[in-house]
């Protein structure tokens, strides 16, 4: 049964273009009845659809009954093909292209071969074989992010994590996962929380950041950024203070409430 490529309205766009690429790749294609090439265009786009089923969707969009699309999208000319990855533009050809150059186009949208080895090993129960398929997929592409969380999740080894995580793209989820080895590194070598709390209440500043580093290695992100901005707030702490607590803002990233609530008191000790 051949795929059908959806016609879609200006008020369905959202819901099947932006929000449907958060799930995989829509290609667009801006198009009109008028268009000669557009309707020489129509078949190919078909039949990558057919090939992409399940991978990729393809939906058109008529520019004269969506002025508004053409606009907002800087469609100029037609056929206007574009690429919605994650909710935003990805790709995008203008005009009649060759079929290697279309089939080309749509490769690029799909999971590459890493990709492919790092979902397989996912579903993998046998520990030395998924670890396997994850080698392979960094063999591929030696900085793929998501093979490098992988095997950094995989390893009890601190450091071999931190090797592992060096090569990879420096995701926001890479920064997470190197920030938070950082400070569970960091508490395994400076002892447990209790006694870190009474030789700071016995008044030592060192113990401070310390202190914060531990509670933070244990999931106690709100202690933390609170004895953190205290460290901050001390001339002999100060530095050192205000580097553990931006590793705490990367492992709780940007939208986190806590981050939210204490990047203006960290400002404000700061300066």
């Amino acid at each position: 049964m051949s795929v059908v490529v959806k016609d879609v309205q200006e008020s369905e766009f959202v819901d099947v273009v932006v929000e449907g690429s958060k799930s995989r790749p829509v290609v667009v294609d801006f198009w009109a009845e008028w268009c000669g090439p557009c309707r020489q265009l129509s078949p190919l786009l078909e039949q990558m659809a057919e090939q992409h089923a399940g991978q990729v969707d393809v939906v058109k969009v008529n520019v004269d009954h969506a002025p508004r699309l053409a606009q907002q999208f800087g469609v100029q000319g037609i056929p206007a093909v574009k690429a919605f990855v994650d909710g935003k533009v990805a790709g995008e050809f203008t005009g009649l292209q060759p079929a290697p150059v279309v089939a080309q186009f749509f490769a690029g949208l799909g999971p590459s071969e890493a990709d492919r080895l790092v979902i397989a090993a996912g579903t993998e129960s046998d520990a030395d074989r998924r670890r396997s398929l994850l080698e392979q997929a960094m063999e591929l592409e030696v900085d793929h992010p998501a093979a490098a969380l992988a095997l950094a999740a995989d390893t009890d080894d601190v450091e071999a994590a931190r090797a592992v995580l060096a090569r990879a793209r420096p995701t926001p989820e890479v920064q997470q996962a190197i920030a938070a080895l950082s400070l569970t590194a960091t508490s395994e070598e400076v002892g447990n929380v209790d006694d870190l709390r009474r030789l700071v209440a016995q008044g030592d500043e060192e113990a401070r950041v310390a202190l914060g580093r531990a509670l933070a290695a244990v999931g106690d992100h709100e202690d933390a950024i609170a004895v953190l901005l205290d460290g901050v707030r001390t001339p002999s702490t100060k530095d050192e203070a205000r580097d553990a607590l931006l590793e705490v803002f990367t492992v709780l990233g940007n939208d986190h409430p806590l981050v939210k609530q204490a990047r203006p008191r960290l400002a404000a000790a700061l300066f």
